[in-house]
């Protein structure tokens, strides 16, 4: 007899606690690009004559673009590290990787679904990762939406 393809196996979900602190780590590399931005919005709200101290005002369109680029910045490291290798950086340690269903890497398009569907879960209190805890493969919502995975390597 011959022993199955260690392909063919299929892998088991990740669990929750897992997925929450690969999600703790990449907040550092985000919260890093997140300065950034913040950073070039600043000059730019300076040079356009505002006052040094001034701050964007709460709830201005500004701000609302700012909220816009810091989630689209946040988006394009998730869906690029998993477009190029199924990680992101605090997933690697973790020892996760990011497929579809059928266990093949994922298109853009669904990366960006996945990306945010996954925003939606942590905006309603983390609702969408605690469908993990009763999903009977483990599952998130915006795993079970987007009709990606994230499994244990």
């Amino acid at each position: 007899m011959s022993a199955p393809a260690l392909a063919d196996t299929p892998r088991p979900s990740a669990l929750l606690l897992r997925r929450l602190a690969a999600l703790f780590y990449d907040l550092w590399p985000v919260l890093a690009l997140w300065m950034l931005v913040s950073a070039l919005f600043t000059v730019g709200y300076t040079l356009s004559g505002h006052a040094s101290r001034e701050n964007i005002h709460p709830f201005s369109a500004l701000q609302w673009l700012l909220w816009l680029s810091c989630w689209l910045v946040a988006g394009l490291y998730a869906t690029e590290s998993w477009k190029r290798g199924g990680q992101t950086l605090g997933m690697r340690p973790w020892r996760l990787r990011l497929q579809t269903a059928d266990g093949q890497p994922a298109s853009r398009a669904l990366l960006w679904k996945r990306y945010a569907l996954a925003t939606l879960s942590l905006l309603l209190a983390g609702s969408g990762f605690v469908w993990a805890l009763f999903d009977r493969e483990r599952l998130t919502l915006h795993d079970r939406l987007s009709g990606t995975r994230l499994v244990k390597l």
